[in-house]
């Protein structure tokens, strides 16, 4: 069988039987010669995400008095228009559960653009966060709680890794609030969370101290030669990383401070310290005498 779209026909390839006729296209009105047009003559909106409570499936009145061919709206209606307005802004929020989220998801949105996450990691929170709602897990915790919590679960997962010190920053609770909400939340969800690699923070650290790439090449095997030792088990993935970067900054002579370390890795100096001592230990480094 053949579909002929131009004649809206199924025909049969060995004898030329018209089989239906009078089909409709289902397609687009128009044409595109290349990926450009193509997105840019779509006549859907935008596509379902879970960072809105709605998931983005309803309508909305736009704020410009304008029409749909961009002219300005008379004054005679923008009052009635002001009036539709209003009421589409009460209509997508009509039960509890939805303000629960449509502020919630707000707080999530507003954490990942101070800490410059990707998309697709918000999406994997706001994910996070629907299924604490539908397992009831938010009743007497605070709602800023449970999202920082669910942001933090989603930088485990994608592993885009982001400290709770980083996490407590920008949100509206302590640090301690948040990793017992984060505890709670992917216990009863059964979030299987591999402990963070300390070789996911050393890129970004690196980048901050302004160091070069062999210094975190080296930084990087160093780590991998302590993981193999059992030198990172049940110690802080920051504070191997930051002794690492410091142990690599003073073999290729690009020394940064202890102080400086600590402070991109937000911990403190003796964590630091007492690192970088359990490295050039245990891996048998060799640093000049002048340097330590």
């Amino acid at each position: 069988m053949i579909y002929d779209p131009n004649r809206g026909e199924v025909i049969c390839s060995q004898c030329g039987l018209v089989i239906s006729d009078g089909l409709v296209d289902r397609g687009p009105e128009w044409r595109a010669f290349d990926s450009d047009q193509r997105e840019k003559r779509t006549r859907v909106g935008a596509p379902m995400t879970y960072t809105i409570h709605d998931r983005g499936l309803s309508t909305m009145i736009d704020w410009k008095n304008k029409d749909s061919f961009g002219k300005e709206i008379p004054a005679k209606l923008r009052a009635q228009i002001y009036r539709l307005r209003r009421w589409q802004s009460r209509i997508r929020v009509s039960d509890a559960t939805e303000r629960n989220l449509t502020f919630a998801l707000s707080e999530l949105d507003r954490m990942a653009s101070h800490l410059s996450l990707p998309k697709n990691l918000r999406e994997c929170a706001a994910r996070v966060y629907r299924d604490a709602v539908k397992s009831h897990l938010i009743r007497g915790r605070s709602i800023e709680g449970v999202a920082a919590a669910a942001l933090y679960a989603a930088c485990r997962q994608m592993k885009i890794p982001r400290t709770l010190t980083e996490i407590s920053d920008v949100a509206r609770v302590g640090r301690k609030e948040i990793g017992r909400s984060y505890r709670f939340v992917a216990g009863r969800l059964n979030m299987s969370l591999q402990p963070t690699n300390p070789v996911e923070y050393i890129s970004r650290f690196v980048a901050e101290l302004n160091l070069s790439p062999r210094c975190q090449r080296k930084a990087v095997e160093i780590v991998q030669e302590a993981a193999k030792k059992g030198l990172t088990s049940g110690r802080g993935p920051t504070g191997v990383a930051a002794a690492a970067i410091y142990v690599a900054s003073v073999m290729y002579k690009e020394r940064r401070t202890q102080r400086d370390v600590a402070r991109v890795a937000q911990v403190t100096e003796v964590t630091v310290r007492n690192r970088f001592k359990e490295l050039i230990a245990k891996l048998n480094l060799e640093i000049p005498a002048k340097r330590r």
